[in-house]
């Protein structure tokens, strides 16, 4: 994040504003003054969160001026303090408060202090003090990191490497800001070597509806892997976003999705946070999957109070909506709890109780603890919230927000209903024979994958020399048959990345995100080879296949059957507009895998764009 230094329209930095700026600069330079003396200065810290884990790894420390100044706002405080040559003392106090508050608050994991070039360049910075700073609050160097902006040019690197060793050298961490934002980060990466470095907010805004900025932030991953460099992705607001840089590999995480800046923040991200973290863990394939809906349906529209709203007041409000159960308390579209029916009508029904509770502000009787829940969750999700221990308690009722606001109520009743009619349609589309999802899950599995830009391989499975020991061995075989190879393909496919599913007959397809599919595929084919011949009796085994004859009455020869495997690569950036297409070339590889004799896996190296073209590209067989 830039806390610190700004630019003018000219693009340049000025050490001395122009004379005519000079009367503004007056008022703003006694404010500054007074809040230099007085340390009128409120840390605000925001969690960085492991996206793999989902455990807080530590805080990036902000700064706020007094609220009742024009420099309440952490811009045109150091843009003021820059402009009149104040600006390393307000960064000592800074960072100096900063490490007093997170001391203070016994806040875990590393302190991210924001460090400017500029102060970095500083003759007259006094040395050591950051370190004489953590011996003074009790912390320890190796839990502090940090973090220079990229918020005006560096001109002078070498100076800057050399400042940065100082601090390696004496136990901290260096983690560069907002990569891509500004000027020459990629040089600054490489001739700086940071432990961490920050992926810019613009690139993680809807990453997951863009897949050129996929595709970069998947890049930088790769080269921060390559040179040992831990990566964070700042300004994760959504849950998409989260799935979509964990997917990718990102170490860590900050954002609105998590926490806002505060003077006090959690020691721990929130709990239905954690379960989309434990689920995401346990399924990488989370957007991957056939998903079906969100908490956003079960949105109920109810009245809603203030938290200055007398209990007498709510009272009545009951009254008049005999069918209303809770009422959510909502302050500037935030929701700061729920009032029950049950618990308002039993203070007001007891002796008294009017007289005595009536005109005391509701936020002494609200449930500060209910359930929030936002609306993008899947409702799969949210029913593993609700069933958790903790709040099985709490009634009917849950809030959702989006973006943390305000949207409405839903109720547990709704829910459980809505998962009951997924299912019946769920069990609609699925194959009566191996259960895999069938072909509308298939379809819109691989829209989702499409319209996210995601890397896969669709692989059409089918059957050779099965109709021939269908005739031998009678259908149930068959079936038997059938099933043994969706279990194979289920059992060879990762549980979490990929997705199995059952077009009909003898057809599969089987869409991979893992890396590895070639050798999964050649897994799937050796096994079943190894599996199938005990469907066979002792005289086919010998002879490695069935005698019959053809449509002709002549004598022809099946062998045991095998699998042919199509496949076929979409890199994410293909101009594939549907499944139609992507079906379309499976189609093609599959058939080219059917003129290999025995388990064979042919890869399709056409793409979306030439299907109305004469293919010239180059195919592979396997």
């Amino acid at each position: 994040m830039h806390p610190h230094l700004f630019r003018d329209d000219s693009d340049e930095f000025h050490a001395n504003p122009p004379t005519h700026q000079q009367a503004n600069l007056a008022p703003l330079a006694l404010i500054l003054a007074d809040i230099i003396a007085n340390r009128r200065l409120t840390p605000h810290f925001q969690p960085i969160v492991d996206l793999a884990a989902g455990k807080i790894i530590g805080y990036e420390a902000l700064i706020r001026g007094p609220s009742d100044t024009p420099l309440h706002s952490p811009g045109l405080l150091f843009q003021t303090a820059m402009q009149v040559h104040r600006l390393v003392e307000l960064e000592i106090l800074c960072r100096d408060i900063n490490i007093e508050f997170f001391s203070r608050l016994n806040l875990p994991g590393k302190l991210f202090l924001n460090i400017s070039p500029k102060s970095l360049l500083e003759e007259n910075f006094p040395k050591g003090f950051t370190r004489n700073a953590l011996q003074r609050y009790g912390l320890e160097a190796s839990r502090v990191v940090i973090e220079l902006t990229e918020n005006f040019p560096i001109l002078d690197v070498t100076t800057i490497h050399h400042a940065l060793q100082h601090y390696r050298d004496s136990g901290f961490q260096v983690a560069l800001d907002d990569l891509g934002a500004a000027y020459a980060g990629l040089r600054l990466w490489t001739e700086l070597k940071p432990d961490f470095v920050k992926f810019d907010k613009y690139f993680i805004q809807a990453i997951n509806q863009d897949k050129h900025k996929k595709q970069l932030i998947q890049s930088l991953q790769d080269i921060a892997e390559h040179v040992g460099c831990q990566t964070i992705a700042e300004g994760i607001e959504t849950i998409e976003e989260y799935y979509t840089v964990q997917s990718l590999g990102v170490c860590f995480g900050q954002g609105y999705y998590f926490s806002r800046p505060t003077p006090t923040p959690p020691l721990d991200i929130p709990q239905q946070i954690c379960l989309h973290v434990a689920c995401t863990s346990r399924d990488q394939g989370q957007d991957f999957k056939w998903r079906s809906e969100t908490v956003a349906n079960l949105i109920k529209t109810v009245p809603t109070i203030g938290s200055q709203t007398t209990l007498s007041e709510a009272g009545d409000l009951l009254e008049k909506v005999p069918e209303l159960m809770a009422i959510p308390v909502v302050d500037e579209g935030f929701a700061g709890g729920m009032l029950h029916r049950h618990h308002a009508m039993n203070v007001l029904a007891s002796r008294f109780g009017r007289d005595l509770h009536g005109r005391r502000p509701i936020r002494e009787f609200i449930d500060r603890n209910c359930l929030r829940i936002e609306t993008d969750i899947p409702i799969e999700q949210l029913s593993q919230i609700i069933t958790n221990e903790n709040y099985l308690h709490q009634g009917n009722h849950f809030i959702i927000t989006e973006k943390n606001r305000y949207r409405g109520i839903g109720q547990v009743t709704d829910l459980l209903k809505r998962i009951t009619e997924l299912q019946i349609r769920n069990a609609r589309y699925a194959n009566p024979l191996t259960l895999l999802p069938g072909n509308v899950p298939i379809h819109e599995s691989i829209e989702r994958l499409v319209a996210n830009a995601t890397s896969f391989t669709a692989c059409y499975v089918d059957l050779d020399h099965f109709k021939p020991f269908n005739d031998t061995y009678g259908y149930s075989r068959g079936d038997m048959v059938i099933r043994l190879v969706g279990r194979i393909l289920q059992d060879c496919s990762h549980p979490q990345q990929d997705f199995v599913g059952h077009i009909g007959g003898d057809d599969f397809m089987v869409l991979f995100r893992s890396e590895d599919w070639q050798q999964r595929c050649r897994n799937i084919l050796q096994r079943f080879a190894d599996e199938v011949i005990e469907f066979y009796n002792e005289e086919h085994r010998q002879a490695q296949g069935i005698a019959g004859q053809d449509r002709q009455g002549q004598p022809v020869f099946y062998g045991i059957c095998s699998l042919s495997i199509g496949a076929t690569c979409f890199d994410g950036l293909q101009d594939c507009c549907s499944h139609h297409d992507i079906a379309t070339l499976a189609s093609e590889a599959k058939k080219q895998a059917k003129k290999i004799q025995g388990n064979s896996l042919f890869i399709n190296r056409r793409r979306c764009w030439q299907l109305d073209t004469a293919s010239t590209a180059t195919d592979d067989g396997a």
